[in-house]
């Protein structure tokens, strides 16, 4: 297991603290997770919604850099972390109060970049946004 691995499986387990900004924009953990891909189910807060119901589309953004990026770190290795150096949302239905699945995916890799894309979708299945975006690896953090 590499850090990556070990982070997203406690992320699935419901025991990993989330950095602030994931309980800030209540953006929620993942429900499973796989070499090159993450899936969870997401339910928005009436905090995230426009005044009409629909969810703010910037918020949108927030939750496809999330799974994106968790995509992409389930195949880095040890020495490796990455940065979203792109990232677009495409949308197609109106989002609103009703719950997301969201799955993301690696779609190819070179040494230093991962592509990545996401679709958002209803529970009945209706395409709400797809989203894509390039994360630069880069060496992990050294501690301090």
């Amino acid at each position: 297991m590499t850090w990556a691995t070990e982070r997203l499986e406690a992320l699935k387990a419901g025991t990993a603290t989330p950095p602030p900004v994931v309980e800030t924009l209540k953006l929620g953990l993942i429900d499973d997770w796989g070499p090159g891909w993450v899936r969870k189910r997401w339910e928005p807060s009436p905090q995230v919604l426009n005044g009409d119901g629909s969810m703010f589309g910037g918020y949108t953004a927030a939750l496809a850099d999330q799974a994106l990026s968790l995509a992409a770190i389930s195949v880095l290795d040890d020495a490796s972390a990455l940065r979203t150096i792109n990232l677009q949302v495409q949308f197609f239905k109106l989002a609103g109060a009703h719950p997301l699945l969201i799955e993301a995916r690696v779609t190819a890799r070179s040494r230093t970049i991962i592509h990545v894309e996401a679709e958002f979708r209803r529970e009945d299945g209706e395409l709400i946004a797809k989203a894509a975006a390039q994360q630069v690896v880069t060496p992990f953090p050294k501690a301090a």
